[in-house]
């Protein structure tokens, strides 16, 4: 008996390890890497100015011919991977709509870096080599990482990145991260770890804009409001502190109404209360309520998924917060040319930064 409860603990403590050595456990709060062009100065904000920015989930370059196994609810989608050659024509698709958008600030989600699924590659540094002349500054963090992941479909790494580019001088960043999903200990291991980007633009006449890039969970209806509460709780700190922001991103929620304009079918991963009320109730939102609910609605649709079952966006799940102290002079989601590259559109709004007084 005593050999047996041995062996059946040495057993688990070699599984904790093996576990424990292929995951990733990141700091709460930690710094995040940043890099400007040494040859290339970047402009330092000015308050009153312009600015533009864009968000955008770039499903790794994956592209829509695909319905991933992920990709239906209950995990038959018949594909685990996209083409060597889908991924290159994609980073193109994406480098050319960014050149032609030229916004001031990119924030991408669902960037990969040495993930089986991708060939290992560093999609971050593939598109700088396309960008780089546009964006000297750019700031990154993972949110999902992992050495070796034991589901059949993945069965490898897995590595994607939150990724700001930007036209102007960064001074810092930082990543912080937010609540996890519950339940299973060994299983939470290899989930994604979401967190906010925080990037740090100093203002010509002092202080700095803190501008934040996300993608939150969308499999666990538990953390989607810890997650909410924990953003914004950071967005009162900026704002009473009289700092501005911004924050883009995918946040993997409706708008108010949409639950209801779903196909029945397609409602399963949502809420029909979004706790996505939590920062609409307090900060204004790109598209807002009643941009996603009015006449030209599908318009403001962001989300194309890769089910068969769909023919073309039906939902509104990336957006731009900001502070009231910004004022919007102009949003919408570019559509037309981008509805193949990835299974989300970019979603653009242009602001003016306050005026110190």
């Amino acid at each position: 008996m005593a050999r047996a409860l041995f062996i059946i603990a040495l057993i688990t403590s070699l599984l904790v390890g093996f576990v424990y050595s292929t995951t990733w456990h990141p700091a709460a709060r930690e710094q995040a890497p940043l890099a400007c062009n040494p040859k290339t100065r970047a402009p330092t904000l000015v308050p009153g100015q312009a600015l533009k920015v864009m968000t955008w989930n770039i499903q790794y370059l994956a592209g829509k011919r695909y319905v991933f196994w992920n990709d239906m609810e209950d995990g038959s989608g018949p594909d685990e991977r996209p083409t060597p050659e889908d991924l290159a024509y994609n980073l193109d698709e994406v480098a050319r709509v960014i050149r032609d958008e030229q916004p001031d600030i990119v924030l991408l989600q669902e960037v990969s870096d040495g993930a089986k699924n991708t060939d290992y590659a560093d999609q971050l540094a593939l598109l700088q080599a396309r960008v780089t002349d546009l964006y000297p500054c750019s700031a990154q963090a993972f949110d999902w990482k992992a050495d070796f992941v034991p589901l059949p479909h993945i069965f490898g790494s897995v590595g994607t990145k939150l990724v700001t580019l930007s036209r102007f001088q960064l001074d810092r960043a930082e990543r912080i991260q937010l609540p996890t999903h519950t339940g299973n200990i060994i299983a939470r291991q290899f989930q994604p770890r979401r967190a906010l980007l925080v990037s740090y633009l100093p203002l010509r006449d002092g202080g700095h804009m803190a501008v934040i890039n996300t993608q939150l969970d969308n499999v666990s209806p538990d953390t989607e409001p810890l997650q909410i509460q924990a953003t914004s709780r950071l967005l009162d700190k900026f704002e009473s502190s009289g700092t501005p922001w911004l924050i883009g991103g995918d946040f993997s929620l409706l708008p108010l109404g949409q639950y209801r304009r779903l196909a029945p079918e397609q409602r399963s991963r949502y809420q029909p209360d979004s706790p996505l009320h939590l920062l609409w109730d307090k900060y204004p939102m790109i598209p807002d309520n009643a941009e996603v609910s009015g006449i030209d609605r599908n318009q403001w649709l962001t989300h194309f998924p890769n089910d068969p079952r769909l023919s073309g966006p039906d939902r509104t799940v990336d957006y731009l917060f900001y502070s009231p102290h910004l004022k919007r002079v102009g949003a919408r989601v570019r559509r037309d040319d981008t509805l193949l590259i990835s299974d989300h559109l970019p979603v653009i709004g242009r602001f003016l930064l306050p005026v110190v007084p």
